[in-house]
């Protein structure tokens, strides 16, 4: 392990997923998908807050309120208070398909939310990629179905979307029109070898370089806009699921981790598996996460 990576926090999560740096308030969130809570920490003091949900959260987005959250709950978007808890129901997810939930998601840089959904009980790609308009439209993009979507993440002037369908191994990108929400040009951006993994989360920095998770080998990767592999960081934990950049200067890496699949000696071997990770980024520097709503 490098001496550069260190855990953020003790604790471990089966599935900890979708980590998001909050710049106005200085913290950081993620969730832990299988155990329904959402998780806060402040990486001055390492101080932690977390709030349990009533379903799986798959991902959140901040919005134009510092004091509340979009929350991907498994089947329901809802808007969610941090200071008391109270939530407010906003559109409900895939109601006709009850072996789908919410998975991965972000911002796009005009505040939209873009998700997807995943298949729990097979490979059949019956899951779908949505656009959650800023002016409160749930709408079905005009992407292939897939078994598990992941790596949504936008170019820094906002006009490609990359996302994945993660047993595929190809990251793909598209021409995006955040105005519409529109496709075109679907291809493929880089395809993961079988040898490391399967990519999960992703985000892109201020040079339009790809970062991402890839699930199963350990490792993080950077992507120049060409596809072609930039930088490798090796991780402590085998599956390594979602990346944010953090702190002023956005110049840190954040990556959560699970410990889900992995057996009890072998996690008591290497006890990091499930952790968030925090580390100097080798290159580039991050993009403020994009917020949710329109702006005033």
């Amino acid at each position: 392990m490098s001496a550069s990576i260190r855990a953020l926090t003790d604790t471990r999560h089966a599935l900890g997923e979708g980590i998001v740096w909050d710049d106005r308030q200085g913290v950081l969130r993620w969730t832990d998908i299988l155990a329904s809570t959402l998780w806060q920490c402040d990486p001055v003091d390492r101080s932690t807050r977390h709030w349990a949900l009533p379903a799986r959260l798959g991902c959140m987005a901040l919005t134009q309120d510092p004091d509340r959250l979009l929350l991907a709950l498994e089947k329901q978007l809802v808007m969610f208070d941090l200071r008391n808890g109270a939530m407010e129901p906003l559109a409900d997810i895939e109601p006709g398909l009850p072996d789908t939930r919410s998975n991965d998601g972000r911002c796009d840089r005009h505040g939209n939310f873009i998700f997807g959904s995943i298949n729990e009980h097979g490979s059949e790609r019956i899951a779908s990629f949505y656009r959650y308009s800023a002016d409160g439209v749930l709408s079905r993009m005009a992407l292939p179905r897939a078994a598990i979507t992941n790596s949504i993440c936008f170019s820094p002037d906002g006009n490609t979307m990359y996302f994945c369908d993660t047993p595929t191994r190809q990251i793909m990108a598209c021409d995006y029109d955040g105005a519409s929400g529109e496709v075109d040009r679907i291809r493929v951006f880089t395809e993961v070898p079988a040898q490391f993994g399967t990519p999960d989360g992703s985000t892109v920095d201020a040079e339009g370089f790809l970062w991402n998770a890839e699930w199963g080998a350990s490792r993080v990767v950077r992507y120049a806009p060409d596809g072609r592999v930039d930088t490798v960081i090796m991780m402590p934990a085998s599956q390594p699921s979602c990346i944010s950049f953090m702190g002023t200067g956005l110049d840190r890496l954040a990556i959560t981790s699970a410990h889900d699949g992995i057996d009890a000696a072998e996690r008591e071997r290497h006890p990091l598996h499930g952790a968030v990770f925090t580390l100097e980024a080798p290159r580039g520097r991050g993009l403020p996460e994009s917020r949710y709503g329109r702006t005033a």
